[in-house]
C-alpha cells in the first residue's frame, strides 16, 4: 500500500509540475497566443478533475502509511475543488468582460494556490518516501 500511495502522490506531483511549467508555455510557442487561450481554458476543467481525483486516491492509499500526508493530500483535493467550482469560473468571467486587472488578481491567486499545492503534494511524498 505504501509504495501504490508514493507512486500515486508522485504522479500528482508531476502531473501538477508539468501542467504548471511546461503546458502552458509549450502551447504559447507552438500554436501561438489566441489559440493557446483557448485550449489551456478548456483544459482546466479536466485538470482540476484529475488533479482532484488523483489527491484523492492517493491520500486513502496514504492513510494507512502517515495520516499527515493523507491530510496534506486531501487539502490538495479540495482547494481544487475551490479553484475548479469558483475560482476558474471568476477568473473566466474576467476574462470574458475585458477586465485586465481583475483576471490578473484573480490569476494570481490561482497560481499562489497551485504553488502551495505543489509545496504539499512534495512534503507528503518526503512523508511517504521516510
Amino acid at each position: 500500500m505504501t509504495t501504490l500511495a508514493l507512486l500515486i502522490a508522485a504522479l500528482l506531483f508531476g502531473g501538477m509540475t508539468l501542467f504548471s511549467f511546461g503546458f502552458a508555455a509549450v502551447l504559447f510557442a507552438v500554436i501561438g497566443p489566441d489559440q493557446a487561450r483557448l485550449a489551456i481554458r478548456g483544459a482546466f476543467p479536466h485538470y482540476y478533475l484529475w488533479v482532484i481525483a488523483t489527491a484523492v486516491v492517493a491520500s486513502a492509499l496514504a492513510l494507512a502509511t502517515s495520516t499527515m500526508a493523507a491530510w496534506l493530500l486531501i487539502a490538495i483535493a479540495l482547494s481544487t475543488v475551490y479553484a475548479r467550482q469558483i475560482l476558474m469560473h471568476q477568473i473566466n468571467a474576467a476574462t470574458d468582460a475585458g477586465n485586465k486587472a481583475r483576471f490578473k488578481a484573480l490569476h494570481g491567486v490561482s497560481v499562489v494556490i497551485q504553488l502551495f499545492q505543489i509545496g504539499l503534494s512534495g512534503w507528503a511524498l518526503a512523508l511517504l518516501g521516510s
